[in-house]
């Protein structure tokens, strides 16, 4: 690295480092004495970092620094020198008086100057006012001397690997936040039940194409706000008052207690210039409450692209929003639950946020893969079922934490995606369980979700027995997961230690040791591996781990297979895998950071093996089934790869 330390040399403290597609500052750091030869985090150097990147300000990391993935000690800088002459040009000036403003004084505290560290020194007034006033002078003359900036032509966006870092074009009011100031994002005073809430007409939308948001609040007025969500949030559009009021009560409509909000639109939100990816609407009302209202941004083409799928459809299934969903209803009686759920009505406040599921099984995945700097492709599972051409020429598929609701023609896509060479992961331990049809309701098409679970209850049992919403395992015309991912749900709630079974395999070599645990990495729900059902052969089960859950005693499998056109298939059978990439996850206590850290390592080679085309043509499977004492597995090992279509 030019300028730069060698990179297996850690860096010191007050030292500035980029990792995992963020600037850090060295907080502390520490050796162990253990050989470094060992595998083993141990023998490493453990280095903490604070972030100084506007979304994460202060957010502390630690990281074993000689093996952590795309590690960089930036180069040091230093104030400009003083010329002979006594005087910069105006442009070094400018651009030094930039570094003031928005690289020290990052506080909105005018008696606070604040470093690029998490300490702050108290300064008072007497103190700070002579050099901010200065500034300000010195920023006057500079503006009446300096030449006007040309801007700067912006390349055009090829899907090479680049972090994630350019924020969307496009009007944004206010400007975008100058470097160095976070961007607050988060829901700080969320009000109560029913002080603002609203949802869009449209789960997903390409660039440019108007939304509607049909808001209800007690508050005379509220502004609502676009974030785009990634490695770096940015704000890119913001409006002006809007005039607030409360909306019509909820409808239940029988027989299927289907719960929509009969809301007239309240305003519409321009997108023209939005980058690809997920956004969060903030609603903010004078009546001191905030609720989000999520939006997808489809990418227009997915060709070279690692698609990251949002998991709408499960994220509605679970919303009570209105006292019904998929699960419950106002009486407590699973009977009197919703048989269809509707996408005509915000997503409930106490434990979504108005944001689905989005916040914690999603966003650490997307802030993760955004930060690798793979090119990716965004939509939602609304999209998959919609529209057979999203996959064309895609790399690879990621579904993350859960995403349980799957159509059939969802199914259908993605298989023949796997058939056409098109990678897949399966980032949560819950996947493809329930069969949904999707329906149109005023708002258009696929708003509603049909969900019975019972195939003699679903009227479509007699007209067309094949879309009668049972689960896919479930009979009379059973058509399990596994067939698809590998592995097979078993059950929730559970946590327990994912154990390694295949240090060799070219996903751990190198990362971790045979037996080696990743302590509460398994959970909330898990899936194994059963020859019982369809599974696909070769299979190689990369973590094998003890566990009881419900007082029956199993093992968690987190499975690899290639399929005849080359596509790699991973599947994690555990729902906390994306907590793993997450540098908050507190799921392993204790042993956070090294466990983040081996995840983290293992997901980034996933990744870049899957961004580069068909993974099985240079990973192919090796069956350990025999090995690891899986009951039905046998020598030889039957090459098969069970039928996974389903009738449309």
């Amino acid at each position: 690295m030019p300028g730069g330390l060698p990179v297996d040399t850690a860096p010191d403290v007050g030292q500035l480092v980029r990792v995992r597609g963020q600037q850090w500052v060295v907080n502390r750091r520490s050796v162990s004495s253990q050989p470094r030869g060992e595998l083993r985090l141990p023998g490493r150097t453990l280095v903490t970092l604070t972030s100084v990147s506007d979304d994460d300000l202060g957010d502390e990391l630690t990281v074993a620094w000689e093996i952590e993935p795309g590690r960089e000690v930036l180069p040091e800088t230093r104030l400009p020198a003083v010329t002979p002459d006594g005087w910069d040009d105006p442009q070094t000036l400018g651009a030094f008086l930039d570094a003031v403003r928005w690289g020290t004084v990052a506080s909105a505290d005018d008696h606070t100057l604040q470093a690029h560290t998490a300490g702050v020194m108290m300064m008072p007034c007497r103190a700070l006012c002579p050099v901010l006033s200065l500034c300000v002078l010195l920023v006057l003359a500079v503006s009446c001397t300096a030449p006007a900036k040309t801007p700067a032509t912006t390349p055009a966006t090829t899907p090479a690997k680049t972090p994630a870092t350019t924020p969307p074009s496009g009007v944004a009011t206010p400007a975008p936040a100058a470097p160095g100031t976070p961007v607050l994002w988060r829901i700080t005073h969320p009000g109560k039940p029913g002080d603002i809430e609203g949802f869009a007409d449209h789960t997903s939308i390409t660039a440019g194409q108007r939304v509607q948001l049909f808001v209800s609040t007690t508050a005379h007025t509220y502004t609502a706000t676009a974030y785009r969500m990634g490695a770096a949030t940015q704000q890119v559009w913001t409006s002006t008052p809007q005039p607030g009021n409360k909306q019509a009560t909820a409808i239940v409509a029988q027989p299927t207690n289907t719960v929509t909000a009969p809301w007239q639109p309240s305003l519409a939100v321009p997108t023209a210039g939005w980058s690809p990816g997920d956004y969060l609407i903030r609603l903010d009302g004078d009546n001191d409450a905030q609720q989000f209202v999520p939006l997808t941004v489809r990418t227009p083409s997915n060709t070279g692209r690692i698609v990251v799928i949002n998991a709408v459809t499960t994220w509605q299934a679970y919303n009570r929003w209105g006292g019904y969903s998929l699960y419950d209803s106002p009486s407590g009686r699973k009977a009197d639950r919703s048989r269809a759920v509707s996408f005509d009505r915000p997503y409930q406040a106490d434990t979504m946020a108005g944001a689905g599921d989005f916040l914690y099984f999603e966003l650490p995945f997307v802030r993760f893969a955004e930060a690798s700097g793979n090119p990716l492709g965004y939509a939602t599972d609304v999209d998959l079922h919609a529209d057979p051409h999203l996959l064309d020429g895609a790399r690879a598929v990621i579904t993350l934490g859960h995403d349980e609701y799957w159509s059939a023609a969802m199914r259908n896509h993605v298989v023949g995606a796997r058939d056409g060479g098109v990678n897949l992961a399966f980032l949560g331990g819950n996947e493809i369980y329930r069969h949904i049809r999707l329906d149109p309701t005023l708002l258009g098409p696929d708003r509603l979700e049909i969900d019975y679970k019972s195939f003699t209850e679903d009227p479509a049992s007699t007209t067309n027995p094949l879309q009668a919403t049972q689960e896919w395992r479930s009979p009379p015309t059973p058509r399990p997961e596994s067939a698809i991912l590998g592995n097979f749900y078993q059950c929730n709630p559970v946590s327990a230690d994912l154990v390694v079974a295949d240090p060799g395999n070219w996903l751990l070599a190198g990362i971790v040791t045979d037996g080696q645990k990743l302590p509460g990495m398994v959970g909330n729900e898990y899936s194994a591996v059963d020859l019982g059902v369809p599974t696909p052969r070769p299979l190689e089960v990369l973590f094998h781990s003890p566990l009881s859950c419900q007082d029956r005693p199993g093992f968690a499998d987190v499975t690899y297979y290639t399929a005849p056109s080359g596509a790699g298939v991973f599947s994690a059978g555990t729902q906390w895998w994306v907590c793993g990439v997450d540098p908050g996850c507190t799921k392993p206590g204790a042993d956070a950071a090294g466990v983040v850290h081996t995840i983290s390592a293992i997901t980034t080679r996933l990744l870049d093996a899957y961004a580069q085309g068909p993974a099985g043509l240079q990973h192919p499977a090796v069956d350990n089934l025999q090995h690891l004492h899986i009951p039905g597995a046998s020598a030889p090992i039957p090459a098969a790869l069970p039928n996974a279509s389903v009738p449309d």
